[in-house]
């Protein structure tokens, strides 16, 4: 206890806390890491820099140059790193290059938010080599979902620094005009969220909803890699949070392991509101029959606890997949006919 106290205190009174970017919160705080303030990184403006970097899967040139022409739309620089473009079997790039390409995003003072290519595995590969003590004392806004939620979470865990979950260079549309219904403005809610607007969610309102009022800082991403990171360095904070979720690919009788992973590891003890986005679901083998579906899991989980729950929020593995800030607090409102999820100023 003497030792974290000792540790605490010195992230207290170091200069990183009066570095560039730094947005204090003295509104009164619920978490357990509520001594350490959450900071914000500076909101992007025309000119300035965002790199592009493969931490996860691969990706080539021409892949990303949908986002590529987007991004410059928005008056935004591009820094492509080495990886764009690598391979080694699904990954892009070898570990040792991967983080090298990451380190130097995370260290270059220049490149003001690192988008990341595409998801798929591999973060948690490097996350361990990669230092942040450049990287917190003048943060930057890192993006991205899927296997990026062990950056999101690194954040939550050790540093209190917000970060965009949301699309990716994968997701960007070739044709911006034919882009299916919720894509591009989903691609759209990433620009308001690096400039510092406000996203509004298009929350289509379910009757399996909990009503209720919460506010908390915003966390979560992918439920597999959140229970991947359980008991480790990158362990998801959620005390006094409000908490998303989603993820694809999973057997039902999986997802319920995993719900009940979080539950006795206290991650839905103590929220102040659950979202549940997009979860694509593998069909049950024949024979193997769960019997149960996502809202069942999620009520039974969350039945002795006593906040807001909303379902098929537009996040995740999907066409509707809006940016969210983690690590910036929010709001969710839910009635007996709607849903109000939004940024507190």
């Amino acid at each position: 206890m003497m030792k974290r106290k000792r540790f605490l205190g010195s992230l207290l009174g170091s200069p990183f806390l009066a570095a560039e970017g730094f947005q204090p919160d003295d509104r009164p705080k619920t978490g357990v890491l509520d001594e350490m303030p959450w900071r914000i990184p500076p909101y992007l403006k025309p000119g300035d820099t965002i790199g592009i970097t493969c931490p996860a899967g691969f990706m080539t040139l021409d892949e990303i140059q949908p986002s590529v022409r987007v991004l410059k739309s928005w008056g935004f620089n591009l820094r492509i790193g080495k990886t764009v473009g690598a391979r080694d079997f699904t990954f892009g790039g070898t570990d040792a290059e991967r983080s090298a390409d990451m380190q130097q995003m995370l260290d270059d003072p220049s490149i003001h938010a690192i988008m990341c290519a595409r998801g798929g595995y591999g973060c948690i590969r490097i996350i361990d080599q990669l230092d942040f003590r450049k990287f917190i004392i003048k943060p930057k806004w890192i993006i991205g979902f899927s296997d990026i939620t062990v950056f999101h979470a690194q954040l939550n865990h050790q540093y209190h620094i917000a970060s965009i979950h949301s699309k990716m260079c994968n997701s960007f549309p070739e044709v911006p005009e034919q882009a299916e219904n919720g894509q591009w403005e989903s691609i759209l809610s990433i620009r308001s969220a690096l400039t510092g607007k406000p996203v509004e969610y298009p929350v289509v309102y379910d009757l399996s909803n909990r009503p209720g009022l919460g506010q908390g800082i915003l966390t979560g991403g992918n439920l597999k890699t959140i229970e991947t990171l359980a008991g480790s360095a990158s362990d998801l904070r959620t005390e006094g949070m409000i908490l998303f979720l989603e993820d694809a690919g999973e057997y039902l009788y999986s997802i319920d392991r995993m719900f009940y992973n979080l539950k006795r590891t206290g991650k839905l003890e103590k929220l102040g509101g659950l979202l549940i986005g997009g979860f694509r679901v593998k069909p049950d083998d024949p024979g193997e029959e769960f019997g149960r579906s996502v809202y069942n899991m999620v009520l039974e989980q969350v039945a002795a606890y006593n906040y807001p729950v909303c379902f098929n929020f537009p996040v995740g593995h999907q066409k509707l997949n809006y940016a969210m800030k983690c690590g910036v607090r929010h709001e969710l409102n839910i009635t007996s006919d709607r849903v109000i999820f939004k940024e507190i100023v």
